[in-house]
């Protein structure tokens, strides 16, 4: 019976020894330029487990794997573009932490600066109808007496 708990106990911890996922460490990449370069990667795409978070900053095990495939990919030669295009021949444009600024995606871009400019407008014409002094109810009346 004891051997039994035992023999089931031992792959369970075995398992919970190993890493999440397939995560395999690798080592500094070989030179600065291409190390920054696969940082940069890794902050523009987005995790798709911790939406809303870049890759860079994500502790999920998905994270740590898609950091592993830019470094290989930046080591192996792919240009930033190329590593971006297989990102999203995978999970969409939605990867991409920054939408490209065309079509739909335009909007994401715009609306805020019309919001901004329309706001500054309303906010410029209150104060002038606040500025403006209201006549007085007495000079009103006079106008009216004169014109008549």
């Amino acid at each position: 019976m004891v051997l039994s708990l035992v023999a089931m106990a031992v792959p369970a911890a075995a398992q919970d020894a190993q890493p999440e996922g397939i995560y395999i460490g690798q080592g500094p990449l070989t030179n600065a330029v291409e190390e920054a370069r696969a940082a940069k990667l890794a902050s523009q795409l987005q995790c798709p487990v911790c939406q809303g978070q870049s890759i860079a900053a994500s502790p999920a095990p998905m994270a740590r794997q898609m950091k592993d495939l830019i470094r290989t990919q930046v080591s192996e030669g792919y240009t930033d573009e190329e590593v971006r295009q297989y990102f999203m021949s995978k999970y969409g444009e939605w990867v991409l932490l920054e939408p490209k600024a065309a079509g739909f995606n335009l909007l994401v871009y715009i609306l805020p600066v019309a919001a901004l400019l329309a706001g500054i407008g309303l906010m410029f014409v209150l104060v002038r109808r606040w500025s403006t002094p209201a006549p007085a109810p007495a000079e009103a009346a006079e106008g009216d007496d004169a014109a008549g």
